[in-house]
């Protein structure tokens, strides 16, 4: 198979060319600024679009096995490949839950019978599966997964003798969710004391704190450290956090240990205020907050104190969302499809280059978990694209919305760029309105040693 993409406007290290790209055998052979078509292959005008590595997402929860009212691979990857995400790593809050090597491969048995993009999944740590992790092989899993805070049900891992075992044996990266349950839980009784069960949404940012979020990510910083730890904080949500994580301390303090750090879009893209139109609907774990928390958020992805975008997509039902109590209404939003289209809004309104939406979505992923050639635009890569129209904008209905849930908090949002195409290992798969090869993806493959 070969396709040659041509007029394009190429964003990757850092600079924008306009070449074509040729696809040969699901890796990009070669680039150019004039290539002449190989007989037989398709060609793809692509005068006035931009052409990114696609989208690599490291957090998901795609819900398969166990959930698959609220979506499954099969449905999330579509809405990811439609959303220009070309490989995503999974979470295990599943059930079973993914916390031994037979339920592990299980996932990966079940991603390569249905998933649209490529796929690794996280190992999940509890309290007493250390030795599973300890047999964990470094290419068998995107990393190890805890939950340092009580965000889905029992997998909360609060034993410390067990986090430093984790932290001193650990074969692959350390991602952790960080918030201080006990903290947690003292607002909640607070919150329940004055409102009973109908706790306003707006208060959930209270509730699941700062001080919870900075005594957790304080924690997990200092134990990579103490034990020189790969760790990977997910999901920052506060500007309080931001000072574990500056460059300069990175290099002075870490002593061995290996730090980077995460916002997912909706922490970049919304804020408190917007709870009062949408309430339950951006409920989740950890937190939507201030406005200045998510301007402090977005300077620290310019500035690169952030490492990575990620999406955190986490669909739940809609009946789900519109429990009677506050406790009842379940955290967690539908993203996959949208998040590189509010990224882009936040590019149209001049908060991001289009350089540095590529650098932490596609290249610092690759790098942080060490994936085989894949997330950027080079020859012998892998071709995993996604074109984008900043020039065409995208209105969200309904009847456009891929995800299984079947509802968005971006419905009749009109995003300012368009999705025009997505490739997954050279293989057109979405031409910007509907799927146009069915290919399963591939398993994500690492350059790990150890």
């Amino acid at each position: 198979m070969k396709t040659l993409i041509c007029n394009a406007q190429l964003v990757n290290e850092g600079v924008i060319t306009s070449q074509d790209l040729l696809i040969e055998d699901g890796r990009i052979s070669k680039i150019a600024a004039q290539i002449t078509a190989p007989a037989g292959a398709t060609v793809v005008d692509a005068t006035g679009k931009y052409l990114l590595p696609g989208m690599i997402d490291d957090q998901v929860h795609f819900r398969e096995p166990g959930f698959p009212n609220k979506g499954t691979i099969a449905s999330e990857s579509r809405a990811a490949v439609a959303g220009g995400i070309t490989s995503f790593m999974e979470m295990p809050n599943v059930n079973p839950q993914t916390t031994n090597l037979q339920a592990l491969e299980d996932k990966y048995t079940r991603a390569s019978q249905s998933s649209l993009a490529n796929f690794a999944f996280y190992l999940g740590a509890t309290n007493n599966n250390l030795e599973e992790i300890k047999r964990l092989e470094s290419n068998q899993a995107c990393g190890v997964k805890i939950f340092m805070g009580a965000s889905t049900g029992n997998m909360l891992v609060d034993n410390q003798a067990t986090l430093e075992g984790i932290f001193a044996n650990s074969p692959v990266v350390i991602a952790t969710h960080c918030e201080d349950s006990p903290t947690i839980a003292i607002n909640e009784e607070k919150m329940r004391q004055q409102y009973g069960e109908h706790v306003p949404v707006s208060l959930h940012g209270e509730i699941r704190s700062r001080e919870a979020c900075l005594k957790s990510s304080q924690l997990a910083t200092d134990l990579a450290i103490r034990n020189k730890a790969r760790l990977h904080v997910l999901h920052l949500t506060t500007a309080d956090e931001l000072h574990l994580f500056l460059p300069a301390k990175k290099l002075a303090d870490l002593k061995g240990a290996n730090i980077t750090a995460e916002v997912c879009v909706h922490h970049l893209f919304f804020n408190d205020s917007d709870y009062e139109r949408l309430g339950s609907q951006i409920k989740c774990n950890p937190a939507i907050k201030t406005r200045a928390d998510q301007l402090a958020l977005q300077q620290a992805v310019n500035d690169d104190i952030l490492d990575i975008i990620a999406t955190d997509h986490a669909p739940h039902t809609w009946e789900e969302k519109q429990a009677d109590s506050y406790f009842k209404m379940p955290s967690g939003l539908p993203l996959v499809q949208h998040a590189l289209l509010s990224l882009l809004d936040l590019h149209a309104q001049g908060i991001f280059s289009l350089e540095k939406i590529v650098q932490k979505t596609s290249h610092a992923v690759a790098e942080r978990f060490e994936l085989k050639d894949r997330g950027y635009l080079r020859e012998g890569y892998i071709a995993d694209l996604a074109l984008v129209d900043l020039g065409s904008p995208f209105t969200v209905t309904k009847e456009n919305t891929r995800y299984h849930c079947g509802w968005t908090p971006f419905m009749g949002h009109q995003f300012a760029a368009s999705i025009a195409g997505t490739w997954v290992n050279g293989i057109h798969k979405f031409d910007g309105s509907r799927f146009i090869d069915n290919t399963v993806g591939e398993r994500l493959q690492f350059n790990r040693s150890r």
